[in-house]
């Protein structure tokens, strides 16, 4: 094994009835900013927290607007929303980190519907807008670890992954939940490359979706969340790797067994279901014990659970997340 993290590595071949102005902006618009909103730029900020003032920042103060801190916020300095919508991760355009933000305009968020099925008692397919109002919106600062060994602050805007669950109602045979992605090469060229197996496929256990620290994010820096960071519809869950934030959500599923995910079913020896953050288990070819957070120099020790112990090392208590990875 190696101590190099993968970026200094040679990168392997094989990742309300009521209407909100919030959400009104939010949905206007994504309809209207195509590659301008791909790209990240011109947007403001209509207001942060429901029932805070509202406040406009100016495109050049991305991230430096002030609020309280909330339950869940990290109190790290945020990164940067150029930093943060121009270094990413998303294989559906391509494997390099400039990819997703070179070649988001290729995907359209608008229309878009959302198939919930599985063990649940109702099953729907419902359109992002009205699944959109069932939830007041929020904001949340997370930190972000990839398995790469590189990390990131981001301030999210979305609902809790559990009240979606619950409004779909679970059956007593739902036990986790599975994530299913878009699968269009014409919006998502990188699909065109079997890099990986397509559609990308994430998973959690019930009661780590219920959990909540685990969030849906429809914006970034409140603003309409950008094609290259996971429009219309990501999954955050902090504790856990960045791989697991599965982006462009088209269907969620609950079922009885545990379902396969993207990178366990290509490298089952190097990524496995739960994706805990752990310093204390290496990567197979690098170190997890440090991490290099965008735009500071140097090397941070990386947290258990990515700093959120406190709150998520309850779920595996008994557990051998070494053998649990």
């Amino acid at each position: 094994m190696t101590n190099l993290p993968p970026e200094d590595q040679q990168k392997p071949a094989a990742p309300e009835k009521t209407p909100n102005p919030r959400r009104e902006f939010l949905r206007s618009a994504t309809l209207f900013t195509g590659t301008v909103a791909a790209l990240g730029g011109g947007l403001e900020l209509l207001s942060r927290r429901p029932g805070a003032v509202a406040e406009s920042v100016q495109p050049g103060l991305i991230g430096q607007a002030k609020r309280p801190l909330g339950p869940y916020d990290a109190k790290d300095a945020v990164t940067p929303y150029e930093q943060a919508t121009t270094y990413n991760n998303f294989y559906e355009f391509g494997t390099d980190k400039a990819d997703p933000a070179r070649l988001a305009g290729t995907l359209k968020p608008r229309p878009w519907t959302v198939k919930l099925d599985g063990e649940i008692k109702k099953p729907m397919t419902v359109d992002i807008d009205t699944l959109q109002s069932w939830f007041p919106l929020e904001d949340r600062i997370y930190r972000m670890r990839c398995v790469e060994g590189w990390s990131m602050v981001m301030p999210w805007l979305g609902f809790p992954l559990a009240g979606l669950i619950r409004r779909m109602q679970p059956t007593s045979k739902a036990k986790y939940v599975q994530f299913t992605a878009l699968l269009d090469p014409k919006q998502f060229p990188g699909q065109k490359s079997a890099v990986l197996t397509w559609p990308y496929v994430e998973g959690l256990r019930l009661d780590e979706a219920l959990h909540p620290l685990a969030f849906m994010a429809v914006g970034l820096n409140g603003r309409v969340l950008p094609g290259q960071n996971g429009a219309p519809l990501r999954l955050v869950v902090p504790w856990k790797y960045g791989f697991k934030g599965i982006k462009s959500i088209v269907r969620i599923t609950l079922t009885e067994k545990q379902p396969k995910t993207t990178w366990s079913i290509a490298t089952p020896s190097e990524y496995g279901f739960y994706a805990n953050v752990n310093p204390k288990v290496d990567h197979p070819r690098w170190s997890q014990a440090t991490e290099r957070r965008i735009g500071e120099l140097g090397r941070r020790p990386t947290l258990p659970f990515n700093g959120y112990a406190e709150e998520v090392a309850s779920l595996y208590t008994g557990m051998d997340l070494r053998k649990n990875f």
